[in-house]
């Protein structure tokens, strides 16, 4: 270092050959000598004109070494040396969100943000950066509506921020501000629409095309296409080639982010225990962010093989999975956070599957089949996904071993009244729809005394949700909303409730499973997209069908009778218990050695040359009249109104005006086109309407349109 010193002693040594000399020891186990070269630099400068760069770049160095109250103090001088620094403030703001004083923080953030107007890039940049900063600390704090305030107003700075603005509809989802698309200064109802998120869809709309092609549609906006060819194995990325057979174990990778205490984690703890050594090989993928807990232990010790992939480039993702020679690589994740979606796009495996992280379609050219069961992907449903379906006997995995937080609590401890009906709903907030809280209202009115026991969200949401409730005419005291607690002691308060009310469109998954483990059956109302029948697969598969309901009039009727029928409720629980170690719903060993029959035939298909290729044909303009429709003004439906509707939109889009009957729902396509029938596209023509396609056991997966 000597030399160095000797250098920084020179009165010629500027801010410039500073900043070289100290990107020398910027790397691992060097920061400290960064350090020691700005500071001492910092001492033998106190009037240079740029100190206040060099007290920023300390604090850079300062923060990646960990000290961040020493960061703060090199930020704040940077600033007093320079007030209109603004990455000064907002870098204090991360070392005082270290520190743990949030409340620091938000404040250096919002002095970013509520500056004078911006005029530049640079100062408009720095703003949208506090403001989404302000925003994520909101949210984990549970302050959503000012997250939702400070999203609103980076928005207003820069409308093209997908990222944004799929939070800020998410927030109002988790919220229950209805209606969520609520249109503000230059954002349109059909802008918010075109800007959803997959899972923010599902939850949104019950329409399984849209779904499809809104997934194929973020795939191609939000990073899941491959930045380079998009193979890295020794395969072609898009057709099936004659494979030699393999003399060792098929290699199985799972990949996902949830592979933790999460609902993916307890689904699969026991899959990854009960796989079949003898012929499968078990690799795990890890792409969270979460520490490491007691269910990813278990889970990784379950698994023949474990890497954590977080933070690695595609590449590096895709050459591990390659590396390990594995055969079929099973997505885990989807269209949720944390998935490695342009790593699964460089085709790393020669077959990839879609299995249980998102409830549909993913809409790529990449992932083969999607694992479904006959309930909630039936032959007539199809269409609706790009890739070909595959079938166990009930779709969802389940954890035998879960662990309950021993005996049910009593009602008065969880502030329940001790003799009237409890129905319950513990799914997320941002599943509660205007459409459902109004069943669950009408039920309430026809059971007198009866409770809705609600998982909390943030008590503004609790106060907006009683409120909702007065506006319908229910007292809003008989809205009980159950805290938030540790998994196993969420499991041992079901037994409290009564009856599991499910929400539509995106119905219960989890829940429902957790539920109908503790003995609590539940009522669902059916619908027409992948997450609208998944809890009535679970219902099915649990022995009681009787309480699949199919229009929302039922759904009230079936509740209501349980809720003034005590005998037959009570039969309905009493069927549940005894059929817990014999459902199919509970059936671990069925359902691994069902998922390693499905393995084998999709291995089958691989060496034959018969893996299936997407069809992605037309996804464009089915995706076009998604974002048409006014999904929260439409209400549920059976299959073949989802689909006259869909018909109606299809004529409008291609320039026919047919009559509109009492449909105010759709809205013209903005754009010119030349006419044809009304199933037929631009580009491709598509089969007459009425038509399906024909069957075929080896067809390749086909997005065709609804008849």
């Amino acid at each position: 270092m000597q030399p160095l010193r000797v250098q920084v002693e020179d009165p010629g040594f500027g801010i410039v050959e500073l900043i070289g000399a100290a990107e020398r020891f910027t790397g691992p186990g060097r920061t400290q000598q960064g350090l020691d070269l700005y500071a001492h630099w910092l001492d033998q400068h106190p009037l240079d004109p740029l100190r206040n760069v060099a007290c920023f770049n300390h604090g850079v160095l300062l923060t990646q070494a960990g000290r961040h109250a020493e960061a703060v103090a090199a930020f704040t001088t940077a600033t007093a040396l320079r007030p209109s620094f603004l990455a000064a403030y907002t870098n204090a703001g991360l070392a005082f969100e270290r520190l743990g004083n949030l409340q620091a923080a938000v404040g250096q953030w919002l002095h970013v943000a509520d500056l004078l107007a911006p005029t530049d890039g640079d100062l408009i940049g720095n703003k949208i950066i506090a403001l989404k900063h302000c925003a994520r600390v909101f949210k984990s704090v549970g302050d959503l509506d000012s997250a939702e305030e400070a999203l609103r107003r980076c928005l207003d700075l820069d409308r093209h921020q997908r990222d944004a603005l799929q939070h800020w509809i998410a927030l109002r989802e988790m919220q229950c501000k209805w209606p969520v698309l609520a249109p503000w200064g230059r954002f349109t109802r059909s802008n918010l629409t075109a800007s959803l998120a997959p899972l923010a869809l599902a939850i949104h709309a019950d329409d399984p095309m849209f779904q499809m092609t809104n997934a194929w549609r973020s795939m191609q906006r939000d990073g899941g296409c491959p930045s380079g060819p998009a193979t890295v194995g020794g395969w072609p990325a898009s057709e099936p080639v004659l494979a030699p057979a393999r003399d060792r174990k098929l290699r199985i990778g799972y990949v996902s982010p949830d592979l933790r205490e999460h609902a993916i984690g307890f689904l699969t703890a026991e899959l990854f225990e009960l796989h079949d050594r003898a012929g499968f090989e078990v690799f795990a993928y890890y792409s969270g962010r979460a520490p490491p807990d007691a269910m990813q232990a278990r889970i990784r010790e379950a698994a023949d093989q474990w890497h954590t992939v977080s933070g690695w480039s595609e590449r590096a993702v895709a050459s591990r999975i390659v590396q390990d020679d594995i055969d079929i690589l099973v997505d885990l994740g989807g269209h949720t956070g944390d998935v490695p979606a342009a790593s699964i796009a460089l085709k790393p495996a020669p077959v990839i599957v879609n299995w249980l992280g998102y409830p549909g379609s993913m809409g790529t050219p990449h992932h083969q089949y999607i694992i479904a069961d006959e309930v909630i992907v039936p032959a007539d449903r199809e269409r609706f996904c790009s890739e070909r379906v595959v079938r166990l006997p009930c779709y969802q995995p389940t954890d035998r071993r879960r662990a309950v937080a021993g005996p049910p609590p009593p009602r008065h401890a969880l502030g329940l009244p001790e003799a009237a009906m409890v129905y319950c709903c513990f799914n997320g907030t941002q599943k509660i729809t205007p459409a459902m809280f109004a069943c669950w209202m009408a039920i309430l009115d026809r059971v007198p005394g009866a409770v809705l026991w609600l998982l909390s969200g943030n008590a503004a949401t609790d106060v907006r949700l009683r409120q909702q409730a007065e506006r319908h005419g229910v007292a809003p005291d008989r809205l009980v909303f159950a805290e938030r607690r540790l998994n196993a002691e969420h499991l041992a308060r079901y037994p409290a409730a009564d009856l599991f009310l499910d929400t539509w469109p995106y119905g219960a998954h989890t829940t429902a499973s957790d539920a109908l483990w503790m003995g609590v059956p539940v009522v669902t109302l059916q619908g027409n997209s992948f997450a609208a029948r998944v809890c009535s697969s679970l219902v099915h598969a649990a022995g009681l069908p009787e309480l699949v309901c199919t229009d929302p009039a039922a759904y009230v009727a079936r509740a209501v009778e349980c809720g003034l029928q005590p005998g037959r409720l009570a039969a309905l629980r009493e069927r549940l218990q005894a059929g817990r170690g014999t459902c199919t719903l509970f059936d671990m060993p069925l359902l691994v050695g069902s998922l390693e029959g499905l393995y084998r035939l999709m291995w089958d298909d691989h060496l034959a040359g018969r893996s299936p290729v997407p069809d992605l044909a037309n996804f464009a303009i089915y995706n076009e009249i998604g974002d048409m429709i006014d999904h929260e003004a439409t209400g549920h439906s059976d299959l073949a109104a989802y689909e006259r509707a869909y018909a109606l939109a299809l004529a409008y889009s291609d320039g026919v005006t047919p009559a509109l009957g009492g449909s105010k729902a759709l809205a013209r396509s903005t754009h010119a086109a030349p006419k044809h029938d009304a199933m037929t596209p631009r580009r491709r023509r598509r089969r007459p309407a009425g038509r399906s396609p024909p069957p075929s056991a080896d067809r390749r997966s086909r997005a065709t349109p609804p008849r």
